[in-house]
């Protein structure tokens, strides 16, 4: 199982809105055929673990559970395809969250007399497939907030100057984890002021797919010159209907997309909404502080990346969450699951926001 793991971790990123899932075909104690699943349209783990080896008295050992028919689906059912192979056992780490299938595929399966397990590998699948989850339950997207801060906080000087906060190999990391989100989240102040790319850029090099950037921007004030309105890939705009239409007009001319999601101001749970429908399943919020405190006032925040390094900036420098916040300590967002982790001279604290999803 843990080999399957890691193969579904290996297509993170590349699947979405599916799930990726890893599969494992096991002969006698040896790994006999393997496979992950490949990009929308394309075959399923299981398939192709099954188009590389004879299943026939196999152990299968699969992340998810194994799919089946539903209205509109583009590729064959797994849970038959398993079936037909005629494996001897299936492990599964964890049962589909997806309300619509979830069981489904088991009793498929066991009806069959196929015998099954489920639960090897369960806490690392549910872990990985986090976002899968939190789509299929909410039909919104799972947003990972990222911010890069000092010892006391901030994330610039009262002068405005953040280059560089955080070492090279913690904005790495960054790129890194940018390089397998559905999208990247930030408001029209980052935009205005840092001027990014908004790409994933993993050891220096743009990443061959190249999450959506979404600019959060209720008043008009992204220049259709914005560098990222340059870069590979696609931009979505989300702003207000009173926005003005001529600016409205330029950054569509510029090749943005613009949706208007609230009248006087961005309405981030229509945003969310349409990102769901849109099959965006994960986001990493890199915004400023004014549109971290919306999410996370909000309740959108599923995941926090906090990227600290070992400085006291101090002074008036803005703090890397703003907003509304929590009237009392015991109403705070304290991590679930916290992990620690030591990045060059930074450290890296991440956790979940809350135990359970949604």
């Amino acid at each position: 199982m843990q080999r399957a793991l890691e193969l579904a971790a290996s297509a993170r990123g590349a699947t979405s809105p599916n799930p990726w899932v890893g599969a494992v075909l096991v002969r006698d104690g040896r790994v006999v055929a393997e496979g992950a699943t490949a990009p929308p349209g394309g075959p399923h783990a299981e398939a192709v673990a099954l188009a590389v080896a004879d299943a026939r008295g196999c152990d299968l050992y699969v992340t998810l559970e194994p799919c089946v028919p539903f209205p509109g689906k583009r590729t064959p059912p797994c849970a038959e395809a398993i079936i037909a192979a005629g494996c001897r056992r299936v492990v599964v780490a964890m049962e589909d969250p997806d309300p619509a299938v979830g069981g489904r595929g088991l009793a498929l399966l066991r009806s069959a007399g196929v015998p099954v397990e489920t639960g090897d590998g369960a806490e690392a699948a549910r872990d990985l497939l986090r976002p899968y989850t939190r789509h299929r339950l909410t039909g919104r997207p799972y947003v990972i907030a990222r911010f890069a801060a000092s010892l006391d906080g901030r994330t610039a000087t009262r002068s405005g100057d953040s280059k560089w906060i955080t070492g090279e190999a913690a904005r790495d990391r960054a790129h890194r984890e940018r390089a397998w989100v559905d999208a990247i989240l930030t408001g029209s102040g980052t935009v205005l002021a840092d001027d990014p790319a908004l790409t994933a850029r993993p050891g220096g090099v743009a990443a061959e797919r190249q999450p959506l950037r979404v600019v959060v921007d209720g008043r008009g004030r992204t220049p259709p010159g914005a560098r990222l309105l340059r870069e590979p890939g696609k931009t979505l705009i989300a702003t207000a209907s009173t926005a003005g239409a001529a600016w409205k007009q330029a950054l569509t001319a510029a090749g943005a997309e613009v949706f208007e999601c609230g009248d006087a101001e961005v309405d981030l749970n229509l945003l969310m909404d349409e990102l769901g429908r849109r099959g965006i399943l994960s986001i990493w919020a890199e915004g400023g502080a004014t549109l971290l405190g919306s999410l996370f006032d909000g309740g959108h925040v599923d995941e926090v990346w906090a990227f600290i390094a070992p400085i006291v900036i101090g002074g008036r420098g803005p703090g890397a969450v703003g907003g509304e916040g929590a009237a009392l300590v015991a109403e705070g967002w304290r991590l679930q699951s916290p992990r620690v982790e030591v990045i060059g001279p930074d450290v890296l604290v991440r956790g979940y926001t809350r135990a359970q999803l949604p």
